[in-house]
């Protein structure tokens, strides 16, 4: 499975259950297959959110694109995403400096943040209301183990300008229904709708003159002559770009000039019935919470008064299909969900397990093929992937216009801590 050199591969499933986002929109657009021979300036593979932002971003800035999506807009890994927002990152600031250094660790968290701002700023340019919502987070240690860690963390966070605030056990139990022995309270995050902001995203986008065809299927890249990229469909058609940028979520497992393994593995997520929005008032302001532990629980809640819970990742790459098996940890997650708020009782009405990736080095992979010139990626691994996409649209920009971006050094293919 992978890109391979004059083959595409993909995997075919990323995920399995009863989705919840693709409910919350009944009209969308949608797009006709690839019918002809085209040639464009930037062709982009994949229609999730990393191809969208990209398409919106080069289009809005006068680069002609085509998206070529096998399936449907928004139908891969963006309606199995749960909409949290975040500029941290599952590799804390403390632990990424001892990685990459102060100054590039620094960086990228703060490229982190400026991009759930950019976001916001997006959403509300769209047509289409795609539920964004500025919250805090609650990143609460698990373990009395957790907490010098986690101390340490929030001193990182503070003295490099980061708007954090820190809560003992008992702040924690005044606001909430549980009591933990620490918390960083980030600020700076939100929630989303991925479904309806990819969707807004591709329809501003084709308004702004970009192409987006459905259930194209692209099966070979093969460089020309005159050093432009042809990609064959399989419905035998023929997009010929300038340049090509890879932005199929989770998909790849080797990359056209350089060989890197993610970790690839499946999730949980389950969503519940409305609740009773007098039993949502002990969920101080609506913070979206998560913990130390890895892996990690999560929880948000939705506009319409739902929550949203995921976790329980499992080392295998496929998601579970089985109805039965996929019960026994969908049940723990509503165990987990009651035991921090004990009030809450509505059932789960939507649940899934869908394919969830690492990078070896916690960092998405973003930038320009090291043995391809003029193919691009924009893989977003990590619990941070629409964070990530809103950051790679940037950079792809950059480096489409003008050959280079900051950060680059910290997320391309040919950084240090790829190197084996």
């Amino acid at each position: 499975m992978g890109i391979l050199t004059g083959e595409v591969i993909f995997m075919k499933e990323l995920h399995s259950g009863r989705l919840f986002w693709p409910t919350t929109e009944e009209q969308y657009k949608e797009y006709s297959a690839l019918s002809e021979d085209i040639q464009v300036q930037v062709a982009i593979i994949g229609g999730g959110m990393s191809g969208s932002m990209c398409a919106y971003a080069l289009q809005n800035s006068g680069i002609n694109v085509a998206i070529m999506e096998r399936e449907t807009i928004a139908g891969g890994s963006t309606s199995a995403n749960t909409g949290l927002l975040q500029f941290s990152n599952d590799i804390m600031l403390c632990e990424l400096i001892g990685q990459i250094g102060r100054q590039a660790a620094v960086s990228f968290y703060s490229a982190c943040k400026d991009a759930v701002a950019q976001i916001g700023e997006i959403s509300g340019k769209l047509s289409a209301n795609s539920h964004f919502v500025p919250r805090s987070s609650l990143y609460y240690a698990s373990s009395e183990q957790d907490l010098p860690k986690l101390r340490k963390e929030y001193e990182t966070l503070r003295q490099n300008g980061f708007d954090v605030d820190f809560w003992e056990a008992d702040t924690i139990s005044k606001h909430f229904p549980f009591r933990r022995s620490g918390a960083i309270i980030t600020n700076g995050d939100a929630e989303i709708n991925p479904f309806r902001f990819v969707h807004g995203m591709a329809e501003a986008a084709t308004a702004n003159g970009a192409r987006i065809f459905e259930h194209t299927d692209v099966v070979s890249h093969e460089n020309t002559a005159d050093g432009k990229h042809r990609l064959a469909t399989a419905s035998g058609h023929v997009v010929v770009a300038d340049k090509v940028v890879y932005a199929v979520g989770y998909e790849p497992e080797e990359l056209r000039g350089q060989l890197i393994k993610p970790v690839l593995n499946r999730s949980f997520a389950a969503v519940t019935a409305v609740q009773d929005k007098n039993k949502l008032l002990h969920w101080h302001k609506q913070m979206l919470i998560w913990e130390t532990d890895r892996p990690y629980l999560y929880m948000r809640t939705t506009m319409d008064g739902r929550v949203i819970i995921g976790g329980l990742d499992e080392p295998t790459e496929h998601p579970i299909e089985g109805e039965r098996e996929r019960t026994k940890r969908i049940d723990r997650l509503y165990d987990k969900l009651t035991a921090h708020f004990p009030m809450l009782d509505a059932p789960f009405e939507y649940e899934w397990s869908a394919t969830f990736g690492e990078s070896v080095d916690n960092l998405p992979f973003i930038g320009e093929d090291p043995a391809m010139p003029g193919v691009y990626y924009c893989l977003g691994y990590g619990g941070n992937g629409t964070v990530y996409s809103m950051m790679a649209s940037n950079i792809l920009l950059a480096l489409i216009q003008e050959g280079h971006h900051p950060l680059v050094d910290i997320v391309g293919l040919k950084r240090p801590t790829l190197q084996a």
